[in-house]
């Protein structure tokens, strides 16, 4: 022996040598294997997987000499895979269970519709319509199964989840999973619209008391070598592997009582019929060996299908002689024995049978009926909420709010009552260790938690307590009791007035604290702030980090010489914005006015500064009303008190932008053109650039559309808004002194941000000036992408510059994302426009998004003809418009919808629709729009092209539509187009559907 052969053979000896896995080629070059392969224990591949891989082989698609891909052919080769898969599920005795697990739907579907074709069931006749009585047996027995999986496949699919299961990779690896999703949701289609015919069947076999056959790998041997004989064979009762009718009545049963009970939801009754199912089911299951074929029940399932069916349906059975924990806990709720319902808790507690979330469901359930109105279950639930919070405390769960509310007013009886849970629940004598120390903490913390000394020592001299917590626990919590019974408690009365001192009272200042935080009673907060400042002298507006104020005002508050006031301002101005915020206008005037009050006494400038908040308020809810849909005009006093604002000349007092900007946004919206235009001072229009720019925007507006002075304006709100969109760049110079790095960033010459100028937009409603802004942008998108052919169209372009100073120093993506910004927020107040739905369809064409261009071409035409029913008007779908929604079809590979648009033209375009004609491979309906063309020259084209390729259907579809009488060329005028409205109509109708 050679040395590298010594080697060789050393290296593989040293290593356990992997059996090689069975190709699914070698069944078919010995069909003797497989009954050979499947009788080793365990196979690999296994059983399911070779059915996946021969029905993978005999599905997949053939290609023809032209390349194309053809169904797969109906051969030799792939008959013979298709059966050795049935000989695989027939060794598997046809179970359901172990099939359904390993398959997808559409791969378990193909192989009992191949069952169902070698059992020789007729083929285009429902199974509804068979009489199973007089069917071979083996056939009788294959629609049986397909029925059978039908219905369970239903329920089954009704599940929240479903692992996914390898299936036969019939379709490129792409698709796959989206494709087999897809068949997958057809197949379950088809099967839900045959799911009563799938229960008649099943029922009808219910009704015939005989054995059953179904095939074996012998009868399917028989098959294969000569069919005719071998279905007289099957024909036989001694064929085939029998099935008792006990046995498959009962799994029968089991899959009608699971569909029936999935039907239950939309259809009552059938929770009915299906706890009778589940009732027979269980009476022949007990008659049946353990070694059964074809019955393979899952007994808890089984049992809580059983309990669920009692409960829904309030039945009992006879023959039941001891109900489940939650047969009881539903004959308890259902008979209204509260009393031993609450007992059950108890014993629960002790049993831990049920789970803790069917004991809350319980809970919640009758804490639902106290709501609607029901005030006697109210002590039920407190025995509930306490006989599930010693269920918690003793597994160390987080407990309930629930109890948590129980316990800020808790009776002398519900703290009995908790006591008497807590001592039938240690009853157990194997109660673990740690049960009993959750137990300890749990009655520790009732004790240190209720307010009434009396109660708490109800609590700690119980016996319990006593031996559970050790000593030094007790004796801490008894001294402490002790020091907390020797204080005297003080009722606090209400106030009568906001400046009255409230009365004192012994609460701790963490509480006070907590009260502090959550109330929004102005009273109330200043009633806990003098309690505060009783107790403790230290800065209380800091108690909540989440307190701000704007910081123009924190000097002028915090310089408040008081701190009591100090605080109060603080507290009330940080709670009345945070309510504004939430759009909690009520709260948010309340806390105003009373901080108002106090500061008019003592501050003029705080009072002006909250006379401005209180307008900022007033206008915020006026405005959040109008864009819920209100159409109340602002009051008199309310545009007054706007207008006082904007004339304001007192100095030294702190102004928020905010209430510039929201107040310019008012006036605009309203209308107020005139007033921003010629009374607003000019220092305010300086010092705020939201008033600036509602000034301009108010001016152009109130010019157009006059060309001539607007676009002097325009030009200076030209100039401000490329500012706005300008980058200034900034060099980084290296180690070496080199300019190395070129970074951008936002222009810090515009009068604002570009993102608060989009707040700022954001807060206009008024339609002409965000026809307005929108036209500004769209010039100066069209100069920044400088593409002449695909530009965006808005009105009043002509007002703008035709030219840009300084185009380098523009952001572009920041001018694109700006007007797509405007334009959706405009169409989000008014969904119709017709101008803007073309800027916007505009905007998604020269960003190659063709079908949303579409959806909102399509959008502009129908909210201008009330959906088509009127003729679009030509300044709605001019020939720009037409041909860029024929660019669209074209390039989403729509040539028929092409050829018809080409018709809308002012003169037609048969050039494009001759050329769009004759390409065959289109994504729309073909033949199906030639209905919609009224040209007789387009028509007599596409005669032509059919006969031309030999497509005679298509070719019959043209010439019927050409031959319509009202087509006719010597028709009258207002016949012709008549017939052309009609078309164009439905046409229209027909694309909005496709588009929208």
């Amino acid at each position: 022996m050679s040395a590298e052969a010594a080697d060789r053979e050393a290296v593989t000896g040293s290593r356990p040598s992997t059996p090689p896995l069975t190709s699914w080629f070698e069944f078919i070059l010995d069909l003797e294997l497989l009954e050979k392969y499947l009788q080793k224990p365990n196979p690999d591949p296994s059983p399911v997987q070779l059915v996946i891989q021969f029905l993978e082989q005999a599905s997949k698609p053939s290609v023809n000499e032209q390349n194309q891909v053809q169904p797969p052919i109906d051969n030799r080769r792939n008959r013979t895979l298709k059966l050795l898969a049935l000989k695989v599920s027939a060794h598997l005795k046809w179970d359901l269970d172990v099939l359904e697990k390993g398959l997808t739907i559409p791969v378990l579907n193909m192989l009992l519709n191949e069952l169902l074709c070698v059992s020789k069931v007729p083929p285009g006749v429902k199974h509804v319509d068979l009489v199973l009585t007089t069917l071979p047996p083996t056939t009788a027995m294959a629609v049986i199964i397909y029925n059978r999986w039908a219905i369970r496949t239903i329920v089954l699919s009704s599940f929240p989840e479903k692992q996914t299961k390898p299936g036969p990779h019939q379709m490129n690896m792409m698709n796959i999973v989206q494709q087999e999703k897809e068949l997958t949701e057809n197949i379950l289609n088809v099967l839900k619209e045959q799911a009563s015919d799938s229960i008649m069947v099943l029922e009808g076999l219910l009704a015939m008391k005989k054995d059953f056959y179904v095939h074996t790998l012998r009868t399917l041997d028989l098959l294969a070598a000569d069919p005719s004989t071998a279905n007289g064979e099957t024909e036989s009762s001694t064929a085939g592997l029998r099935i008792s009718d006990d046995e498959l009545h009962c799994q029968v049963h089991y899959d009608l009582g699971a569909i029936f009970f999935q039907q239950g939801g939309s259809d009552p009754s059938a929770y009915e019929k299906s706890r009778e199912h589940f009732r027979r089911a269980k009476e022949l299951y007990t008659k049946l060996d353990s070694g059964a074929l074809h019955c393979h029940l899952d007994e808890k399932r089984l049992a809580g299908y059983w309990s669920a069916c009692r409960a829904v349906t309030g039945a009992s059975d006879p023959s039941d002689t001891q109900l489940t924990p939650y047969g009881q806990i539903n004959s308890f709720i259902r008979s209204h024995n509260h009393q031993a319902l609450v007992e059950a808790f108890m014993k629960d507690n002790v049993q831990l049978s049920l789970p803790n979330s069917f004991r809350h469901s319980v809970l919640l359930e009758f804490q639902h009926k106290v709501q609607l109105g029901d005030r006697t279950l109210d002590e039920v639930c407190h025995k509930l909420c306490v006989c599930n919070a010693v269920r918690d405390a003793l597994e160390g769960q987080v407990l309930s709010v629930s109890y948590q509310q129980l316990l800020l007013k808790p009776s002398k009886r519900t703290i009995s009552f908790l006591l008497e849970v807590c001592s039938k629940s240690l009853e157990k004598d194997r109660v673990s260790d740690a049960a009993k120390r959750n137990m300890g903490i749990f009655l520790k913390s009732l004790c240190e938690g209720l307010e009434e000394v009396p109660l708490a020592y109800m609590v700690s001299s119980h016996r319990s307590f006593m031996e559970l917590l050790l000593d030094e626990e007790k004796k801490a919590l008894l001294e402490h009791l002790r020091k907390r019974s020797a204080t005297v408690n003080l009722s606090a009365k209400p106030l009568p007035s906001f400046y009255d001192n409230p009365a004192s009272a012994n609460v701790s200042i963490g509480q006070l604290e907590q009260q502090l935080v959550l109330s929004l009673d102005p009273r109330r907060i200043r009633q806990i702030l003098l309690e505060l400042h009783g107790l403790a002298e230290r800065p209380f507006w800091r108690v909540n980090s989440k307190w701000e104020v704007p910081v123009d005002y924190i000097n002028v508050i915090l310089a408040t010489k008081d701190n009591l006031t100090r605080d109060l301002v603080y507290i009330l101005m940080a709670k009345g914005l945070h309510c504004i915020t939430l759009k909690d206008f009520g709260h948010a005037r309340q806390l105003f006015s009373a901080c108002l009050e106090l500061v008019t006494e003592f501050s003029p400038k705080l009072r002006q500064v909250m006379l401005n908040e209180m307008l900022l308020l007033e206008v915020r809810a006026h405005e959040a009303a109008a864009a819920q849909g209100s159409t109340d005009k602002p009051t008199p006093d309310l545009v007054s008190r706007v207008r006082g604002y904007l004339e304001m000349r007192i100095h030294d007092l702190p102004l928020r932008q905010i209430v510039g900007e929201e107040c310019a946004a008012f006036m605009l919206n309203w209308r107020e053109n005139e007033y921003l235009t010629l009374q607003v001072p000019s220092a305010l229009v300086q010092n705020n650039p939201y008033i600036k720019l509602g000034q301009l925007l108010a001016s152009i507006c109130k010019e157009l559309p006059g060309p001539k002075e607007s676009r002097r304006l325009a030009k200076e709100l030209w100039e401000l808004v490329v500012l706005v969109c300008s980058v200034s760049t900034q060099h980084k110079r290296a180690n070496d002194g080199r300019l190395s790095l070129i970074k951008h960033r936002e222009s810090s010459l515009g009068i604002m941000p570009r993102n608060k100028f989009i707040t700022f937009i954001k807060k206009l409603r008024e339609p002409l000036v965000l026809t307005t802004l929108i036209s500004l942008f769209v010039r100066l998108h069209s100069l920044v992408r400088d593409d002449i052919v695909n530009e965006v169209t808005a009105e009043h372009l002509a007002i703008w510059p035709s030219t840009l100073a300084n185009m380098q120093a523009v952001d572009v993506e920041a001018v694109a994302v700006t007007v797509k910004e405007l334009v959706t927020y405009a169409l989000t107040l008014n969904p119709n426009n017709q101008s803007w739905l073309i800027t916007q369809a505009d905007i998604y064409f020269v960003t190659g998004q063709h079908s949303a261009a579409m959806h909102y071409y399509l959008q502009a035409g129908a909210v201008s003809s009330d959906f088509f029913t009127k003729a679009v008007p030509p300044e709605v779908y001019t020939d720009q418009v037409l041909k860029r929604m024929i660019k669209c079809c074209s390039l989403l590979n729509c040539h028929t919808q092409v050829a018809v648009l080409c018709q809308f033209l002012r003169e037609v375009d048969y050039m494009t629709a001759f050329k769009a004609l004759q390409e065959q491979s289109g994504h729309d309906g073909m033949d199906s729009y030639y209905d919609y063309i009224w040209d007789v020259t387009i028509l007599e084209y596409l005669t032509h092209i059919h006969q031309k390729r030999g497509e005679a259907d298509k070719r019959q579809v043209a010439i019927k539509a050409i031959g319509q009488s009202e087509l006719n060329a010597s028709n009258p005028e207002d016949v012709l187009q008549l017939a052309a409205q009609k078309r164009k109509k439905k046409f229209l109708q027909a694309m909005a559907k496709l588009y929208f």
